[in-house]
């Protein structure tokens, strides 16, 4: 959604700001300056894009009128979601779904089946969350998913030590008696503070004497914090396990298989839906930052030097608001850009990245978000992982600022690369060449006999060690055997290798096929916060009454689907009801039957208020032959009159998106009815 002018006008001297910053940052890369001070200038781009950032969500007129304490009371009050375990006290960062949060998360996780599952031809798979160590080792995990915090020695508060050495930071450079060289210097800490090991910054805690931040509390030393919840798997603890921060390394370790299942062939995608576990230090924001989460991940295997789409060429003119990093770093908005302008011109790297971009964006706006608060951002070079080749987060806008819901990235070789190195299993395809080759071959051939008598029990250890050395490996073997003895490292250990243990073979080998490492693009879904954004896109208050809310979710998630609703308790009303509850069940169509003694609109804001879409009302024509009702459908409140005995069939087609209400109205005669709430 584009800002006003007058907006832009306040806007202008702010990314004025960040451009000139961007542009000392491409500078300082250009010349070959020293790392500390690009990041002192990337640190200030950061802040500069951020001031910018916050006043340009300021500045939209939706998010001022948005009352986030009133959507959120009816969402309790609803029990759509509530804290866990509130009865106790409720536990931070989780959370459990109610009636009509549940029924509407799996409405959810169905349509995004149907979108992608069903339409792409997907394989699914559901793995395990319990994950053994070695796995997240190899993946990365275990050595990227760790935080240093500190605790307040007196009430057990946690800390994540980095966000508390910052703000300590910037509250001791605001003060005003604080000497220029001082600011300087915590200028220049607050720059360095990602590279900096655990006995810096507790020097640094140690120097600027830091306490707690609002209860002043002395603060223990550095721990190091695993942002994994860890177990033990079996009763004799000695498989040391996690619970999965994410689904796709399931995906990865069982490619061999999906691969075979897929007949060898090259690309294809594999789908999972599950719940990850992240034991984040301090989760805030409902449902944004939780420590349990559901996640629909998609992992797209395809010829790393053939990155096309087949499907690219029906989407080329779909328009998508990219924030690209240019932009970013140049203080521009976002721009309504084509896909096909945009892979076309290397903003979006590939064409399967940038279909899986377009299908995202369509998936988000069936599912009731709002297109003016849906935007792509693209990673910077400084937050790009260092094996990504392009990656771009479909941010959603909220009363919380820009959050990422859904991230898609080129994820490269990498996962399976790492997998194979670990285990020493092939994860790779063929590809058919266009001609037959003949190579050179060198492969090392263990004398077992020798082996085994020289190292014993570590024999097989050696053997398995020596089928996975390197071509520049077996290379170096073969010119320190020709002096006497070769040193290969094993475990961190030297192993020492003569001519009676190996020997080193060369012959000529025919290719018709090469093996190649698939590349892998994963769109990811974090559905808690996805189903956040819809709730707060959707969340309306009837014109002239404000204390009438209700959310317009879209029939298709929509908890529940139909409102069946007699005018009085007139027992005549009973065996029509009973009738018409039998048809939608019938359609699999969800309904409520609500026969309380409430007046018909205040029954209609009920069920409004729990966003069920269409209400039938069996009223005292309902009863004449032929038999009919009255439809409602929730937005509009507008009615029509329809038989009793196509209803149902409506109501399925409607919920189902296989009609629109616009196109019913002109199908039936209009109801007229004036509602009210009492």
């Amino acid at each position: 959604m584009a800002l006003s002018a007058e907006s832009e006008v306040i806007l202008a001297p702010l990314r004025l700001a960040v451009k000139e910053q961007g542009d000392l940052v491409r500078q300082l890369k250009a010349d070959g300056k020293p790392e500390i001070e690009v990041k002192k200038a990337v640190a200030e781009l950061k802040t500069r894009k951020k001031v910018m950032e916050e006043k340009e969500v300021s500045l939209r007129p939706s998010l001022a009128k948005f009352d986030r304490t009133k959507m959120e009371d009816t969402l309790k009050r609803r029990f759509f979601y509530d804290q866990s375990f509130a009865i106790y006290g409720g536990v931070t960062g989780q959370y459990d779904f109610g009636p009509m949060g549940c029924a509407m998360k799996q409405n959810l996780l169905q349509a995004w089946r149907k979108h992608f599952v069903l339409e792409e031809q997907m394989l699914e798979v559901d793995c395990t969350v319990l994950t053994p160590e070695p796995i997240l080792e190899a993946s990365g995990h275990v050595a990227r998913f760790a935080d240093l915090m500190v605790k307040d020695m007196k009430n057990g508060e946690c800390f994540r030590l980095d966000h508390l050495i910052k703000a300590a930071l910037e509250k001791v450079c605001a003060e005003k008696k604080t000497s220029a060289e001082t600011k300087a210097e915590c200028e220049d800490i607050v720059v360095r503070l990602d590279g900096m090991t655990k006995e810096e910054m507790a020097a640094v805690m140690k120097k600027f004497d830091m306490k707690a931040p609002l209860t002043n509390n002395p603060l223990s030393e550095p721990i190091e914090f695993n942002l994994m919840f860890q177990t033990h798997i079996g009763p004799s603890g000695a498989v040391r396990g996690f619970l999965r921060p994410e689904t796709a390394q399931g995906i990865f370790v069982n490619f061999k298989r999906l691969l075979e299942f897929n007949q060898g062939k090259l690309p294809f995608a594999a789908a999972q839906i599950g719940n990850a576990f992240r034991n984040e230090i301090s989760p805030r924001a409902g449902l944004i930052r939780v420590r349990e989460f559901t996640m629909a991940e998609i992992e797209h295997f395809c010829d790393p030097e053939d990155k096309s789409h087949p499907k690219f060429s029906g989407v080329t003119s779909t328009a998508l608001t990219l924030y690209s990093a240019n932009n970013q770093m140049g203080g521009e908005a976002a721009k309504l850009v084509n896909i096909g302008d945009a892979v076309s011109s290397g903003m979006v790297a590939n064409e399967t990245l940038g279909y899986f971009m377009v299908r995202i964006q369509q998936f988000l706006l069936k599912m009731g978000v709002d297109n003016g608060r849906l935007r792509f951002r693209q990673h910077m070079a400084n937050e790009m992982a260092h094996y990504a080749c392009d990656c771009w987060d479909a941010e959603l806008l909220t009363s919380y600022g820009w959050v990422e819901c859904v991230g898609c990235a080129d994820r490269s070789a990498y996962d399976l690369t790492q997998h194979s190195q670990a285990t020493g299993v092939k994860l790779c395809a063929e590809k058919r060449l266009p001609a037959p080759v003949t190579r050179d071959i060198m492969e090392i051939v263990p004398n077992k006999g020798a082996i085994g008598k020289a190292f014993k029990k570590e024999a097989k250890s050696v053997t398995d060690m020596l089928a996975k050395l390197s071509l520049e490996q077996i290379e170096k073997v073969e010119a320190d055997l020709a002096g006497g003895e070769a040193s290969v490292e094993m475990d961190g250990k030297p192993v020492l290798l003569s001519k009676d243990m190996v020997s080193v073979k060369k012959y000529q080998k025919t290719f018709h096929v090469e093996e190649i490492i698939p590349s892998v693009i994963e769109p990811s879904f974090g559905i808690g916060r996805v189903m956040y954004a819809i709730f707060e896109h959707n969340f309306k208050v009837r014109e002239g009454d404000e204390q009438r809310t209700y959310f317009s979710l879209p029939p298709v998630i929509a908890p529940v689907k139909c409102s069946l609703l007699p005018l009085s308790n007139n027992t005549d009303f009973t065996p029509l009801v009973h009738k018409i509850g039998q048809a939608l069940t019938l359609h699999d169509i969800s309904h409520r039957v609500d026969d309380s003694s409430g007046s018909i609109g205040k029954r209609y804001a009920r069920t409004d208020e729990v966003s069920i879409p269409f209400g039938i009302t069996v009223d005292f024509d309902s009863l004449k032959e032929p038999h009919s009702v009255t439809l409602r459908e929730r937005d509009t409140t507008t009615q029509i009159r329809i038989d009793v005995d196509k209803v149902a069939e409506v109501i399925y087609q409607l919920s189902t998106g296989r009609t629109t209400w616009a196109v019913v109205t002109t199908q039936f005669p209009k109801f007229e009815a004036q509602e009210t709430k009492s």
